[in-house]
């Protein structure tokens, strides 16, 4: 396990301490393939960064990457943070307003782009102003991009360059614990989506925590799925298992009936999972050989404990539930050294300050009351440095001092917490949290919807929504499934609805703001349309032609 001083918490300098003590070890591979060592992955990275440094990027400079699960996606996030610039790794299923949105926000002038995703950037080119440059690649995630060549009016593109080894005496700028590592977005529950500022010391220190909290070792193998876009498979599977000296199977996608076979081809000891995910896998019917596989160690977040208690006792394992955020690390862990209880743990670090609080006061409440989940890191840089671009959204979430997660909890008598529910109007589906306001405005702009408002109604998972859009239709007929091709179109996948009611008016406060909870209560009705009951399939839809 690397002890790196605080001043070493960087990515670069864990690279490089990793390869001084591993050398030649086995390090990350695509599952099915044959894993990269620490020395030959620190060549590729130093030779990209030294490549990129040439293309003109430099210490601070925030460059966008797209892409898959996949060598190349890893190579460019590592090294972005080893010429000491930021890498914004963005969602690949972004298309239209959201994909704008975070290449604007984030103020990019390159973007690392894998060929699959050009048409979508080329159809937003003119929303782009700052953007200059995108260097694509193939990411190996999905099949080669389509023959046709993708024409753009401004931008330049060509080939992201991919040399072996950097020349000669080449070195890296290098970073410090206070510089900005990694903007990551996070989907706003009433709001665009929000890039949530890492520095180094903050990124290492989840990834620290990470590999202390699991017990990994060299002898462990870690089994991702989960994209490279998303905090957890980053911090706590890859930067921890680089600590840690373990090795890493990455996969392109998830599959519930695979991921048992791909856990015993990986030779897999560690691996992660959350609710609905874990669900799925759940179920799939048991089978004899279920117990005869290497996983040892389960983390995850809020599942029902019933199927909890399954994955422990079909499979073997020992599972750590726990409670974190991309904006202030995983303060609560379970111990791998009691029995699994009911919670997402207690504070396992020093490293933090955390009360529970009415909302309304920010006063802490009395011991055993529900109450709002603050919290603050002891040390410099070690928690989120704000939302980029947002100062409003950061001076919101940093109120008093204390970060304001907008998630309920109560604490036992034992120290440890239990999760209740969020405060806003999230929607959270298959591990994705949705803003309902990026699905509001790209419906606003069908003209057969004159009002609309999303909310999350119960899926078949715990703890997991399906999205459903109620509309005030305009004069004139509603067509929902021409609706939802717009919207197939025009949003990500996982925040295409599948439900869709129409209401004279929306329900609204004095105020006149519309209560969401009044329609999340009123939820599905016989005569709301579901696209399910009616098999439509997104992909389809979404190639469809547009609707007049």
């Amino acid at each position: 396990m690397l002890d790196l001083p605080f001043e070493r918490w960087t990515l670069g300098d864990a690279l490089a301490q990793r390869v001084a003590r591993s050398g030649d070890a086995p390090f990350i591979g695509m599952a099915g393939g044959e894993p990269v060592g620490f020395r030959t992955l620190q060549l590729q990275v130093q030779a990209l960064a030294e490549a990129l440094q040439r293309q003109g990027v430099a210490p601070g400079d925030r460059v966008v990457v797209m892409g898959g699960n996949c060598l190349t996606t890893l190579r460019c996030w590592f090294a972005l943070n080893l010429l000491g610039a930021v890498d914004v790794t963005i969602n690949t299923a972004y298309r239209g307003r959201p994909l704008e949105h975070a290449i604007n926000t984030a103020r990019a002038r390159l973007m690392l782009v894998a060929r699959r995703h050009l048409a979508a950037l080329s159809e937003c080119e003119a929303q782009l102003p700052l953007l200059e440059n995108a260097l694509h690649f193939d990411d190996e995630s999905e099949p080669a991009a389509p023959p046709e060549h993708v024409r753009f009016a401004r931008l330049r593109s060509a080939p992201l360059p991919l040399p072996d080894e950097p020349p000669a005496g080449w070195q890296a700028p290098g970073a410090q614990p206070q510089d900005l590592a990694s903007i990551i977005f996070t989907s706003g529950t009433s709001g665009p989506a929000k890039g949530v500022m890492l520095p180094h010391a903050q990124t290492y220190l989840v990834s620290l925590e990470s590999a202390q909290q699991l017990k990994l070792g060299a002898d462990d193998a870690y089994y991702i799925f989960h994209p490279l876009f998303h905090m957890s498979p980053r911090y706590v599977a890859v930067y921890a298992a680089l600590i840690a000296g373990a090795r890493v199977c990455m996969d392109r996608v998830f599959s519930a009936s695979d991921w048992l076979p791909r856990i015993r081809a990986c030779g897999a000891t560690v691996s992660i999972g959350h609710g609905p995910i874990l669900e799925m896998i759940h179920a799939i019917p048991e089978r004899p050989d279920d117990a005869r596989n290497p996983l040892q160690r389960l983390a995850r977040s809020r599942i029902a404990q019933h199927i909890g208690a399954d994955f422990e006792g079909v499979l073997r394992l020992g599972r750590l539930e726990v409670w974190g955020m991309t904006e202030l690390n995983i303060p609560l862990w379970n111990s791998l050294d009691e029995p699994l209880r009911p919670g997402c743990g207690r504070l396992a670090s020093d490293e933090y300050e955390l009360q529970l609080v009415d909302p309304d006061t920010d006063l802490p409440v009395p011991a055993g009351s529900t109450g709002e989940i603050v919290v603050r890191g002891r040390r410099p840089w070690t928690l989120m440095q704000g939302y980029f671009g947002m100062p409003e959204a950061t001076q919101k979430a940093w109120r008093n001092l204390w970060f304001h997660t907008g998630d309920l909890a109560w604490r036992d008598e034992d120290g440890c917490y239990h999760f209740v529910d969020r405060l806003g109007d999230r929607i959270r589906r298959r591990a994705e949290n949705i803003s309902s306001y990026e699905i509001e405005v790209a419906a606003l702009q069908h003209p057969s919807v004159q009002e609309c408002a999303a909310v999350g109604v119960p899926s078949e998972f715990e703890s997991d929504d399906d999205v459903l859009l109620v509309v005030v239709p305009a004069a004139g007929s509603f067509d929902a499934l021409a609706l939802l091709a717009h919207l197939a179109r025009s949003l990500p996948h996982f925040m295409v609805p599948r439900y869709i009611d129409t209401l004279d008016d929306l329900p609204r406060t004095p105020t006149n703001k519309v209560r969401k909870a009044a329609l999340r209560e009123r939820g599905v009705t016989l005569s709301t349309w579901d696209r399910k009951a009616q098999g439509v399939e997104l992909r389809a839809l979404a190639g469809s032609p547009r609707p007049r």
